[in-house]
């Protein structure tokens, strides 16, 4: 069952359980294809895990095919097989988001695949925890070059690439806007990515491009999961249960994020749900900054 048919089906099946004698009507279709991506070709930036393969398997419930693309081949099959699973053609492209020239090529290969590019979400990130102080040339370059250059090239071969319009969705993070200790080249990395996005939709407005980011907070993908896995992958549960407790508790609703919840807000910016929306940072990070 897609995307849509589940969105109906569930849409039924709640107004029978909670009035039968008044059934409620099915989802308007003029909302229901807001939100559809059908017959839409989308890129998606480190897909091999986390928010990335999330995205590529929301895209495709939501009827796009998916050019899945990562630093290497661990993890892309399997997001693929989630891809299909969920009803869309998955291709895989292993791609250094840092390499121009690597970029250049999965656009490549997204059109040869489909033949268009709608959608284009610049997800590969990288963090290293450091002191100021203590920050190797090795440190900063290893941060910079996949989180504000990757985005960078990512944006640029989107924009060459999307002839008929189409969305870009830069990933960026609470970090870039909330300042903490030993986060410093992560952070100044998502904040260059924010503003970024508001350069680059001035420029791809009048080619129908609308570029947008999210800045998702404490969100539990592997990237966050370093702070309780040891070297031999073992897993600290109550290490792990403090940390989500605590950044729980930043939170008003005290809640901390699921992929998911990154993954339906970059669909609504990715569908046709937010054609007005261009040149702005979703926040979906359970109001720990509020802007």
């Amino acid at each position: 069952m897609d995307m849509i048919s589940g969105i109906r089906a569930k849409a039924a099946g709640t107004a029978s359980d909670a009035a039968p004698s008044a059934a409620r009507p099915a989802l308007a279709d003029e909302l229901v294809a807001a939100f559809s991506l059908a017959g839409r070709n989308a890129v998606v930036t480190g897909a091999a895990g986390g928010i990335g393969r999330q995205a590529a398997v929301t895209f495709a419930q939501a009827g796009a095919d998916v050019v899945i693309a990562d630093v290497g081949t661990d993890g892309l099959e399997e997001t693929a097989a989630l891809v299909s699973a969920a009803g869309g053609k998955a291709t895989v492209v292993p791609t250094d988001v840092s390499e121009r020239d690597q970029v250049n090529k999965l656009a490549v290969a997204a059109l040869r695949a489909g033949g268009r590019l709608d959608v284009w979400a610049n997800v590969a990130g990288v963090i290293r925890n450091t002191l100021i102080v203590d920050a190797t040339p090795e440190d900063v370059e290893a941060v910079t070059r996949v989180n504000q250059f990757g985005t960078y090239w990512g944006v640029a071969a989107a924009g060459r690439a999307m002839k008929q319009g189409g969305s870009i969705i830069n990933v960026s993070s609470a970090g870039g806007e909330m300042p903490a200790p030993t986060l410093s080249i992560y952070a100044m990395t998502k904040a260059a990515v924010n503003h970024l996005t508001r350069c680059a939709a001035v420029e791809l407005g009048p080619a129908r491009i609308r570029v947008n980011a999210i800045a998702p907070g404490f969100t539990d993908t592997p990237m966050v999961q370093r702070n309780w896995t040891g070297p031999d992958g073992t897993v600290d549960d109550e290490a792990r249960a403090r940390l989500l407790d605590t950044r729980a508790a930043q939170s008003p609703m005290n809640v901390t994020g699921t992929p998911e919840d990154q993954s339906w807000a970059m669909l609504y910016l990715a569908s046709d749900a937010s054609r007005f929306v261009t040149g702005q940072v979703l926040r979906p990070n359970g109001g720990v900054v509020m802007a």
